[in-house]
């Protein structure tokens, strides 16, 4: 059985932008450099189901940051039901390492039905959302890690 999280649980949103969640800086670190970007941390059950849901636009170094308290098994995944725009996915260990990366797409699906899950084949305590292309843009690959921890990030 697939469990489905993240930005996207069918009675949690109409569709309409949801509340921003506070905001942490956090860093990508990836051969010798340190990639900024500024997280929204979802760490409840009902902020993990809304995710992203109805925003049109995130910031070129904005994510969201899902955040568990035990690990996820391989076949939990993120689905992009009422999610507007095109993202990729890290599922990241309790070390922070980055374990898989996905790229997920927008679902127009009425209902939910037909939305593919995007699993993240490995097992994961969070999972960090970026506009789709980010990693790319940036070098960052299974293997590199994450980090909210300032002195880490260089803040």
């Amino acid at each position: 059985m697939v469990a489905l999280a993240g930005c996207t649980v069918a009675d949690a949103s109409d569709g309409q932008p949801q509340p921003a969640l506070a905001i942490e800086a956090a860093c990508l670190l990836t051969d010798g450099r340190v990639v900024p970007l500024q997280v929204e941390v979802a760490v409840t059950d009902e902020q993990r189901q809304t995710g992203l849901m109805g925003r049109k636009t995130l910031a070129p170094d904005a994510g969201m940051l899902f955040v568990y308290d035990s690990p996820r098994a391989p076949d939990h995944g993120f689905w992009m039901f009422k999610t507007l725009i095109p993202l990729d996915i890290a599922y990241i260990d309790n070390a922070g390492v980055i374990r898989s990366i996905r790229q997920m797409y927008p679902c127009r699906a009425g209902n939910g039905v037909g939305c593919p899950s995007y699993p993240a084949g490995t097992a994961f305590t969070q999972a960090l959302e970026v506009n789709q292309g980010f990693f790319q843009d940036h070098n960052i690959r299974t293997g590199d890690r994450f980090s909210r921890d300032p002195r880490t990030c260089g803040r």
